[in-house]
């Protein structure tokens, strides 16, 4: 199954490379964004901006988190990291607000934020018997302000990233699976996108996977743009993350990322992308720390990698190319914001100082995100500047 809308029959998909893309061109590539390529204006880009152990799949902080040996889903990016920790003090300050769906106040993830405050979502661990369930958030945040949203047929759903459109031009983005085993990697994942009212399940082709696909299949869709651009992953054969884009309108695949880095990465996840068409996410090589990546409409890449951290995982970005994400050292998280101007600030929750990640972010600033608590609760965040 390629792409398919339910209750509908398969869908023809097509697959390029990134210098195909009306986003990504040719790139170089350093330390620092280098001279763009040339290219055309969209008439399409307008609005404002969109905004994962050793288990695969949908379990405790699944999606989000990756190992840097394999790039599959891990428990907790905090898992055998060493050091001591050493941050920075923001730039700004911010109020921060606990969101928990009282169906399950004991596991809660904040995954992604859009212009008007609407934030995506799930509760539930994941572990057999607490399944991931749905859904958005609306303003003013309480409890009768949940709107369930689960992909049909599914035993368990994420609800991972949302664009900044109204109504029916809406579009949600993220995974599901239709079942909640003891070994939460043996759940096969696929992606899928709501629009309209009516679920798409997009699954990356087989048969374009250079080194297969992995068994159970592991798809998903992790951000998307008011463009109906959305980036996510699969997982290969040997089990390593590829990131991808995918767009929801004409169902063609993007599966090249531009410079040598990121072509020559083990494994690379595409987490976020704005409705500039910038990409960003997190990439391994053979040797060395997960570090993160921007990737800018016209090809230029940014390596983004927190000072002294043993991680850098970027989740998501704004159309200020604010990018989001958390980094560990000495075995805690910590939750980032990156700018060009500003660089790396960090930003963790007063009650989840060491466990703090965030995931999304809003052009006004605002986070959202999730902590663990000290009796090992997992919690949703908002966080308002």
């Amino acid at each position: 199954m390629l792409y398919r809308t339910v209750g509908e029959a398969v869908t023809k998909t097509t697959t390029e490379t990134l210098a195909g893309h009306r986003t990504l061109g040719a790139s170089h590539e350093s330390g620092e964004v280098t001279k763009p390529a040339t290219r055309s204006a969209d008439p399409r880009d307008h609005g404002t901006r969109t905004p994962k152990g050793s288990t695969v799949s949908l379990s405790p902080h699944a999606r989000r988190i990756a190992t840097a040996a394999t790039g599959a889903l891990a428990a907790s990016l905090a898992v055998a990291l060493p050091a001591t920790a050493s941050t920075t003090t923001p730039s700004v300050s911010y109020t921060f607000k606990r969101l928990d769906n009282s169906n399950d106040l004991s596991f809660n993830q904040l995954l992604g934020i859009n212009n008007y405050g609407l934030i995506a979502g799930y509760f539930g661990s994941g572990l057999q018997g607490h399944k991931n369930k749905g859904y958005l958030l609306k303003s003013p945040y309480r409890q009768t302000d949940y709107v369930v949203e689960n992909f049909p047929t599914s035993a368990q759903t994420q609800v991972t990233g949302l664009n900044s459109l109204t109504g029916s031009s809406l579009v949600t983005v993220g995974f599901f699976s239709h079942t909640n085993k003891a070994n939460p990697g043996a759940n096969a994942n696929f992606g899928f996108y709501k629009l309209a009212g009516h679920y798409h399940e997009v699954v990356f082709p087989a048969g374009q996977a250079p080194s297969g696909k992995f068994t159970p299949n592991v798809d998903q869709l992790l951000g998307v743009n008011n463009s109906g651009e959305a980036v996510g992953f699969y997982l290969d054969s040997h089990g390593n993350s590829r990131g991808y884009l995918f767009n929801v309108h004409t169902h063609k695949f993007v599966s090249a990322f531009p410079g040598a880095t990121l072509r020559s990465a083990v494994s690379l996840t595409a987490s976020g992308i704005n409705n500039n068409g910038d990409v960003t996410g997190f990439f391994s090589l053979s040797t060395g720390p997960i570090r993160s990546f921007l990737v800018t409409r016209t090809g230029q890449v940014k390596i983004l990698a927190f000072p002294g951290a043993d991680a850098t995982q970027a989740f998501g970005l704004n159309d200020h190319r604010e990018v989001v994400g958390a980094y560990a050292i000495g075995g805690k998280s910590f939750g980032f914001t990156w700018t060009p101007g500003g660089g790396f600030k960090t930003v963790s929750d007063p009650a989840g100082i060491g466990t703090t990640f965030i995931n999304g972010v809003n052009n006004a600033g605002d986070l959202v995100g999730f902590y663990t608590d000290a009796k090992n609760n997992t919690h949703g965040m908002l966080a308002i500047p």
